[in-house]
Order: C-alpha cells, then structure tokens, then sequence
C-alpha cells in the first residue's frame, strides 16, 4: 500500500506525502527545513514575540537624523510635485475636519495594524497550517529589509514637516493614535517613515485573505482592507503616497525570499501538511 494519502480541500485535490525525520530520502537537514511542517504553537509565539521585539529595538536604535530626516521629506514632497501627486496635504485637512472620522482613523492606525496582521497569522496557523510558515517568511522577510529603508533613508512624517502646514491630528484630537506622536514619541523612532509598514503589513494580509478565503464578501474585504490603510496613513499626515510604494517593494522582496525559499509562493502550497510518521508507523502502514 503507497504512504500517500489524497485529502479534498477548497475544491481541489491535495496530496499529503508523509515524511520521516530519517532523512534516508537524501533529503538531509536543509530539505526538511524547506517543507511546509505542523507549526507548533508555542515556538510561534515565542518566535513572534521575539522577532517583532527584536524589529522594534533595531527601528529604535536607527539614529533619529533629524536634519537629514527633514531634508528627505521635503525632497519627497517636491518629488510628489512633479509627478502630480502630492495631495496629503488636501487630503489631510478634509479628512480633519470631520471629527468623527479622523478620530476614528487615529485608533485604526493605532490598533488595526495589529490586530488583523495577528488575525490572519491566528487564521492561517489553524486552517491553512501546510501554507503557514511560507506566509509567515514572506512578512517576516518584508519587515525585515524595511530595516534597512529606516537606516539608509530616515524620513520625517509630514506632520513634522517644517512649513507643510500638515495637523497631527493625534495631538489635534488628543487620541493614542501613533507611538510617534504625544506621550509616546520618546518610545518610537519619529523618523522611521519609509517604507511604511502599515501598508506592507496590511497588503500581506488582504492578499493572503483574498487568495485563501472561500467566502466572496470575505475576499473583498481583504482588498478593501490595504486600500483604508492607504487612506488612514495619508489622513493622518504619518506617511506620504510614497512610503506605501515603498512597503509594497519591501512585500515584493518578502514574498520573493518565501518563493526561493519553499519553491512556490505560499499560497500555491498545499493547505494540509504531511504527515510525519516514524519508521514502526510507516511499517505498519504497509503490512
């Protein structure tokens, strides 16, 4: 009897091979590490505490340039001029003026950028448990060069802008939306804006959620999803057009690393995981 075991999923076939730890495939060590595996539960959430500490000391330590910082910013700007874009300011100051609405995207910026990201890793661990740890690199991997982006090109928000005549609307509106502004600014580099991660994060997850969801009204929110980011990091003058082109080419690089690293992108990986078993099971699998 084959070892294979054929299991209907989403509509589509997938085939679980199992696997050993025996490594008498030639396989060796590094091929092991390639294959999608169970996740185990506590190791991510050790791995994900530690990883996003470990990304939030080094975006800290990034020294805040402050001149240099400025100077990028208003390099950005005229840059925004000439290709016809530069409409943060507008689009800050009518956003402003309903106070509902911007209070109401201070607490999105400060909350959301979480919740979701940790959502879908909560999703993907429990139902799509063969594409998770592909997943899981890609932004792994996408946060890990917007390290470079904050050391390389420091970039003062547009509310720090000299003369943008930008609102900070968290200050404005007295809300906990950004740990870059208020109480909190001392806590964050104020001068980590590109790439942004709001946008890098937040298209990881609507693409993930409209690729994998079986739900229509589901698939459309995952779009809809990069797209109020986009609107929100704008609105609040945290961001530029241009910090968000930056975090889709650090996701690009992320789910570039994912593809070299498991042969496929993750989401073209099967949703179940093989089956490991050791070498009594699998001789009793065959009598």
């Amino acid at each position: 009897m084959s070892d294979s075991t054929v299991t209907q999923s989403e509509g589509r076939e997938e085939v679980a091979v199992p696997r050993t730890d025996t490594g008498e495939d030639g396989g060796g060590l590094l091929r092991r590490m390639r294959s999608p595996r169970r996740p185990r539960l506590w190791f991510e959430i050790l791995l994900i505490a530690v990883s996003y500490w470990t990304y939030s000391l080094i975006r800290n330590a990034v020294p805040e340039q402050r001149g240099k910082a400025l100077r990028d910013a208003d390099w950005i700007w005229r840059v925004e001029h000439h290709l016809g874009v530069a409409v943060e300011q507008s689009v800050n100051h009518a956003v402003n003026s309903v106070t509902w609405l911007i209070i109401g995207m201070n607490y999105y910026y400060a909350t959301l950028h979480f919740i979701i990201t940790i959502g879908v890793l909560v999703w993907l661990y429990r139902w799509h448990p063969g594409r998770y740890a592909a997943a899981r690199l890609a932004l792994f991997a996408t946060t890990g060069v917007a390290l470079a982006g904050y050391y390389l090109f420091p970039l003062a928000p547009p509310r720090l802008m000299r003369g943008g005549h930008f609102v900070d609307t968290v200050m404005v509106h007295h809300t906990w939306g950004s740990m870059a502004s208020g109480d909190l600014k001392h806590m964050s580099n104020q001068y980590a804006a590109m790439p942004s991660m709001h946008i890098g994060w937040s298209l990881w997850c609507g693409l993930t959620i409209f690729a994998l969801s079986s739900v229509p009204w589901v698939r459309v929110l995952g779009l809809l999803y990069p797209a109020a980011t986009l609107l929100v990091i704008v609105a609040t003058a945290n961001h530029f057009w241009l910090d968000a082109v930056g975090g889709v080419l650090c996701l690009a690089f992320g789910f570039t690393v994912a593809r070299v690293w498991y042969g496929a992108l993750p989401y073209a990986l099967p949703r179940l995981v093989p089956v490991r078993r050791t070498g009594p099971e699998r001789a009793a699998a065959r009598v």
